[in-house]
């Protein structure tokens, strides 16, 4: 058994960016060695590293690491590489806005530099995505800190997807209050949604909840409804990708259906989402982008063999929109939020009320 402090998806050692390959767990734990903005793009896409913050981290060392790979010999064309670089990464996934914040720090970082040298400019992304990484390890723990005075001793939380440990620098988002209370005794009881179609619950939630000691309990998605009816969940804690300034929070499918059912219970849903995650200038979730994959997930990916006809139609979005009025709280590493939260969520983010 190990410990959650012990659970990462990336670390940046030597120069060099490597990855957990999210997509090989539980079966194997697999470091990749990243070095081109193909291989980036393609960690982020396919999932290999997964997770609003991790992505964002992700994206702040690879765009080094992929400038550094085109070795570009004058500031003027690093000036060309560091903007393609920066434009391709932050396609990888539309709907994440840490992708995007990150990407765009950084550049914001590099371009309002007098920059006189290569090195010296490589240099600065490197920093900067330090302190992106460094920032958000403690805004998870203070997201923790904020979390656990939500949560009591004892408590069943119901989670869905993962936004643990293995979704950004350490301890997540909504799971760092688990980890934290596994400190103080608190003896959580999670049930863990397994999310299809990608099985983030049960390939990650369960593997790294399980492998730090906490009392798991893996369940179809559509069981949630009778763990709660059957009384065995107090609360239920998410991540969020994107949430927009009214409150409306995109994370994984499913999680939607999650919060009606936590309010049809009475169960309080408490959302854990760091304040980069918290787009201002998206009005509502209706005007998130909600990414869609490829259908082959559904039927497939995970089976020896598919199990749905050849040919058969797939709808396959990656996150639905949880309306803010289905959202008890908010918990960001600045403070909980609560209704109305267009004007709470602003002034966690600006200082400002209006």
């Amino acid at each position: 058994m190990g410990h959650y402090s012990d659970i990462t998806p990336l670390k940046f050692e030597g120069d060099r960016l490597y990855i957990l390959d999210q997509t090989r767990l539980p079966g194997a734990e697999e470091w990749l060695e990243p070095e081109t903005a193909d291989d980036i793009w393609d960690a982020i896409y396919k999932l290999k590293v997964r997770g609003a913050p991790a992505i964002g981290v992700a994206a702040g060392y690879g765009v080094y690491v992929a400038v550094k790979h085109e070795a570009p010999e004058t500031v003027e064309e690093f000036r060309a590489v560091f903007d393609k670089v920066c434009e391709y990464i932050k396609g990888a996934r539309p709907t994440a806005v840490n992708l995007m914040w990150a990407v765009n720090r950084i550049k914001n970082k590099v371009d309002n530099t007098a920059v006189t040298s290569v090195n010296q400019a490589l240099d600065l992304i490197r920093d900067e995505a330090a302190a992106i990484h460094a920032e958000d390890e403690a805004a998870c723990r203070a997201m923790g800190e904020y979390g656990l005075t939500l949560l009591k001793p004892g408590m069943g939380i119901l989670t869905h997807c993962n936004a643990g440990a293995l979704a950004t620098s350490r301890y997540g988002t909504c799971l760092s209050p688990i980890y934290l209370g596994m400190e103080k005794g608190y003896d959580f009881r999670v049930f863990a949604d397994e999310t299809r179609p990608l099985l983030q619950g049960a390939r990650l939630t369960s593997w790294e909840l399980n492998k730090a000691g906490v009392d798991v309990t893996l369940i179809c998605d559509n069981m949630a409804a009778t763990v709660m009816k059957q009384g065995k969940i107090d609360a239920v804690v998410v991540g969020c990708d994107r949430m927009a300034a009214n409150g409306d929070g995109a994370n994984k499918i499913g999680t939607s259906a999650v919060a009606i059912l936590a309010k049809r219970y009475n169960i309080p849903f408490y959302m854990f989402v760091p304040t980069s995650t918290i787009d201002l200038e998206t009005a509502t979730g209706e005007d998130i982008v909600i990414e869609e994959r490829d259908g082959k997930e559904i039927y497939e990916m995970w089976y020896e063999r598919p199990m749905a006809p050849a040919g058969i139609k797939t709808f396959n979005p990656a996150f639905d929109v949880t309306a803010a009025d289905d959202i008890t709280a908010v918990v960001t590493e600045k403070g909980i939020a609560y209704p109305p939260y267009s004007e709470s969520l602003r002034k966690l983010v600006t200082g400002e009320d209006k």
